[in-house]
């Protein structure tokens, strides 16, 4: 029987970097379900429809294909065969993500490839609704936040990093317009499973998350 790892959080609080190294250490295989949900995210801004009229949606996603290789122990994403990685972290395509990933059709697109890796193999996933709709039998379930201040400053110091010119208070106003639209949504709407561990990482160190993570996913194997 597969052992699965759902971590769940708002925007920027690190789940990613840190799912990954935790997935690394325990041998398990890192799903970005946020990624996965960007490609579709990217496709459908590419092709520059009305998200809102579910008929337009509908046949849009007839053409999109999203599909994650493992390359080098590193997860990639595709779309339509394109390998898109390095093409969904852009404001454009977060902003997309947060209206699209709230539809039902989108969500349903995505669900059953989700599952049926946690079926197959020892998996950690992170995403909004992993611990409570995706995999809600989940051996182990996390809630990963930190304070909007926070996760703002990291995303600033990300884009520049990339070279690319922003506003950290433009960023801190879209964290939270995202919050809000992710918490408050019709569909699996981002919130703590009840039987779900609280991290809050905005005081601690990527180091002293993931030990937690780690030690926390030992103790139930």
């Amino acid at each position: 029987m597969s052992f699965n790892i759902a971590i769940d959080g708002p925007a920027g609080a690190g789940k990613s970097t840190i799912a990954k190294r935790a997935a690394r250490e325990l041998g398990f295989v890192y799903v970005d379900t946020g990624a996965m949900y960007r490609a579709i995210a990217l496709g459908l801004f590419r092709s520059g429809i009305d998200v809102e009229d579910e008929g337009k949606l509908s046949e849009a996603l007839t053409q999109i294909e999203v599909s994650i290789r493992y390359e080098n122990g590193e997860q990639q994403v595709y779309l339509n065969e394109e390998n898109v990685s390095g093409l969904i972290r852009t404001e454009e395509v977060s902003r997309m993500a947060s209206v699209s990933s709230a539809k039902p059709l989108v969500r349903n697109k995505l669900t059953d490839l989700q599952r049926g890796l946690a079926r197959r193999e020892n998996v950690l996933m992170d995403g909004r609704d992993i611990g409570t709709v995706i995999l809600p039998q989940a051996q182990l379930k996390i809630y990963l936040t930190a304070s909007v201040k926070t996760r703002a400053g990291r995303r600033y110091k990300e884009y520049l990093e990339r070279g690319e010119h922003c506003s950290l208070e433009e960023i801190e106003k879209d964290i939270e317009a995202r919050d809000f639209n992710d918490m408050h949504r019709e569909t699996a709407p981002l919130r703590q499973a009840e039987d779900a561990v609280l991290v809050d990482s905005s005081d601690l160190s990527v180091d002293e998350v993931v030990a937690q993570i780690v030690s926390l996913a030992r103790e139930r194997m």
